[in-house]
């Protein structure tokens, strides 16, 4: 089951629903937020598979504006570093550093504001910085609470998946003592979307994964070469700390990156990102000024 968050045009509230056949959307009668619909768990996807099966309220997707699927995250977005090996190696040949392979998860966030829509426009302050990177990221939604989850059990806690983009300001991320927090927050630098699709719908281990810029391919790979797969991910991170229905994690990004390139590509105002992964869907950002 595909789900979205959509207001109608041209100034209707926000509300979610359910993605038929990639034309109409079902209102999901009965929720609020896509973050009601995760909390409810099976009694949730009980109500929505009902509503699938018998449409009330219908919209064409033509009519209507797509937002992030959870639009503000009631937590930082939890975000893991060089999870593919060939980002791991173009990373540390670019930077000139020698690198161990990490034995556990590299483990950072985004600010709940950096949320964008899946065509909102990302934007570009060049008083700031001019190095604006791509990063095309499989985010996985967390359904059901839990601490201290085996990888055994991890699958069990997990709602569904989306499609990111982990949008960075390179410099920025390099430039607070090694954290990369700051650079990876900016307003609008997490565009998500444009469904989620429930994990039982949907086989997360091998998906194409994409990203281009003005249509170039710049990243093409493949979530089944995922350095850490997703049940380690969510045993590590929910280890003494609890993972909450609705949390987001954004599973780490293949080689490709432009800034690793010779020489270095940035994203400019006018410029169209595109990010696609296989079953999901596809994000079309426009860079702004």
């Amino acid at each position: 089951m595909k789900l979205v968050t959509y207001s109608p045009l041209p100034s209707g509230k926000q509300r979610p629903g359910i993605l038929l056949d990639d034309k109409t959307i079902v209102e999901a009668t009965g929720f609020a937020t896509m973050i009601e619909i995760i909390q409810g768990g099976a009694s949730s996807m009980e109500k929505l598979k009902a509503l699938a099966a018998k449409p009330g309220t219908t919209v064409k997707l033509a009519d209507v504006k797509l937002h992030a699927p959870i639009p503000r995250p009631l937590k930082n977005v939890f975000c893991v570093g060089w999870n593919y090996l060939e980002h791991f190696e173009e990373g540390a040949k670019k930077l000139e550093e020698k690198r161990e392979l990490p034995k556990h998860p590299v483990f950072f966030s985004k600010t709940p504001t950096a949320v964008n829509d899946p065509t909102g426009t990302i934007p570009f302050d060049a008083a700031i910085s001019t190095s604006l990177d791509w990063e095309v990221e499989l985010g996985v939604i967390i359904g059901t609470t839990g601490k201290n989850i085996g990888e055994a059990d991890a699958m069990k806690h997990v709602f569904g998946y989306t499609v990111l983009n982990d949008v960075t300001w390179r410099d920025v991320q390099r430039r607070h003592g090694g954290q990369w927090h700051k650079g990876k927050s900016f307003d609008g630098t997490c565009p998500m979307g444009p469904s989620i699709i429930t994990a039982d719908s949907l086989d997360h281990t091998n998906l194409k994964v994409e990203c281009r810029v003005n249509g170039v391919v710049k990243q093409s790979s493949n979530t089944r070469f995922m350095y850490f797969k997703v049940p380690r991910l969510i045993a590590e991170l929910s280890a003494g700390m609890t993972l909450e229905a609705g949390d987001v994690i954004s599973s780490g990004t293949p080689e490709g990156v432009g800034f690793a390139r010779t020489p270095p590509e940035f994203l400019k105002p006018g410029d169209l990102l595109e990010t696609e992964i296989e079953g999901i869907g596809v994000l079309r950002n426009p860079v702004g000024s």
